[in-house]
């Protein structure tokens, strides 16, 4: 087991090289992330290319063993890990923040290592017998953000290494660390250069995902990015998963209990301080529960500690990074502008810290101004009325994205009579953005394509393959 500093110690870069990582709401340097060039990618990817032969042919039971054994590791030094999270990345150690997605990374792990994954019987007769198989695809180049840097890294790094491929992962330069460090330990138990990590500037991650010897890439981050990936990936005709953009709607359905619903509503939002690509980035209430919304929201939004993510009282944090503070108060000031109602907060809080916004409820705006039409990625809701059910559909979908979305009523059949008419590539009911690993997740239109979690996501990882038999003879 170790502690912060020693995990520290293993992964940055040597004193007087590399770059400065700060500490989200102090702004202290933390330590330095080595800064590795395209050269070293490229050695990197030769290393994973030829590892995977071996770890393929360990087979199904033996890579399962090596990925609990990581968990395991994982779960040794989830302290240590969850300190150094809450300082790069800014989300407290409690609530549905660092603990928990360290927890989360273990889990994932485990599930990955136990889901099934079968041939499939297509035909089976007397002339023919046919199976779909899923089989390595050699290396998979995973590309992380910095939101959820050691959760969504697991999210690539387990089914890749459960169904036999490498994997090469280049973390968010925001928050590098993290993901080394949580690299460094799983290969306490891992064998050599099956899961290696580069860190490095943005070229780096385009490289690797136009790398000629990478058969797959993951990536989660900006819509932006993620269409320059599928233009690399014409030259190495890679297999892509990408979880891109989200302007995750959520329609409270006329009538509904309020009371029942507030804290949900609230965290299906705020969840990591609104840095989350599934959160609720925009909320349409019909007019008969609009203003009891709106207060409601207010009021939990004012009474929930925000601070830094060491102090264990607070479970709100700082905006990660100067360029997203930036975007979340411009596009406040431009919703205020354009007359919408700041019900709490609308402005920073520098006594907390150089990146702290309040948490934010903006009421009486609409469709058309940049805080609903656009992702704002942090700690504001804006809250938009309605009085017909069909016009807030039609206002829900027109977004270009689709990642998820949700319906809330009192009536939960009710509302789930509605789910399918989200254009999105999950609805929750009652809630947002809660995730399963055995429960496919992915987007459509510019929310990306592919399928992540459970079988689904095993089968993404890997080429299927069909093979054909002579039938029965018998």
């Amino acid at each position: 087991m170790l502690d912060e500093a020693a995990l520290l110690a293993r992964v940055q870069a040597p004193e007087g090289e590399g770059r400065e990582i700060l500490d989200a709401a102090t702004r202290e340097v933390i330590g330095r992330a080595p800064v590795q060039s395209e050269e070293e990618l490229d050695a990197a990817v030769a290393r994973a290319k030829a590892a995977q032969p071996a770890w393929d042919a360990l087979g199904h039971a033996e890579r399962s063993a090596l990925l609990n054994a990581a968990a395991d590791a994982i779960d040794a030094n989830a302290e240590a890990l969850a300190r150094l999270l809450s300082r790069e990345q800014g989300k407290p150690l409690n609530g549905p923040n660092a603990r928990f997605e360290v927890g989360a990374c273990s889990a994932w792990l485990r599930t990955n290592a136990a889901t099934v994954l079968e041939p499939q019987v297509l035909v089976d007769d007397a002339n023919l017998h046919a199976e779909l198989v899923y089989k390595a695809a050699g290396v998979v180049g995973a590309i992380s953000p910095w939101n959820w840097p050691m959760m969504i890294s697991i999210w690539q790094i387990g089914p890749s290494l459960r169904m036999g491929n490498t994997v090469v992962i280049k973390p968010s330069s925001n928050t590098p660390l993290s993901v080394l460090a949580l690299v460094s330990v799983m290969n306490e138990v891992l064998p050599a250069d099956v899961l290696i990590a580069v860190s490095g500037p943005g070229a780096v991650g385009g490289r690797l995902a136009a790398h000629p010897d990478v058969a797959k890439v993951m990536f989660t981050g900006s819509t932006e990015v993620g269409r320059q990936i599928i233009e690399s990936s014409a030259g190495n005709f890679a297999r892509l998963t990408l979880e891109l953009g989200g302007n995750d709607a959520g329609i409270v359905l006329p009538d509904t209990d309020v009371s029942a619903i507030a804290d949900d509503l609230f965290w299906g939002a705020f969840i990591n301080t609104g840095q989350t690509c599934a959160a609720m980035k925009r909320l349409y209430v019909h007019d008969s529960v609009y203003d009891e919304v709106v207060d409601a929201l207010a009021e939990i939004a004012a009474r929930t500690p925000m601070g830094p993510g060491l102090d264990e009282r607070n479970v709100l944090g700082p905006v990660q990074n100067k360029a997203q503070f930036d975007l979340v108060a411009q596009l406040v000031d431009d919703a205020r502008a354009h007359g919408g109602r700041v019900v709490t907060g609308g402005e920073a809080a520098p006594e907390l810290g150089e990146l702290f916004y309040r948490p934010t409820i903006v009421a009486d705006v609409t469709d058309g101004i940049a805080l609903v039409d656009e992702e704002q990625f942090g700690p504001v809701l804006p809250v938009i009325r309605y009085s017909d059910i069909d016009d807030a559909f039609a206002r829900a979908n027109a977004a270009e994205v689709g990642l998820g979305a949700s319906v809330w009523s009192s009536d939960p059949a009710e509302a789930a009579s509605y789910a399918t008419r989200m254009q999105s590539g999950t609805v929750w009911v009652n809630s947002h953005g809660g995730l399963h690993p055995m429960v496919p997740f992915g987007g459509v239109k510019a929310s990306g394509y592919g399928l992540e979690f459970g079988v689904e996501g095993l089968k993404s990882v890997a080429v299927p393959q069909v093979v054909s038999t002579p039938g029965r003879t018998s």
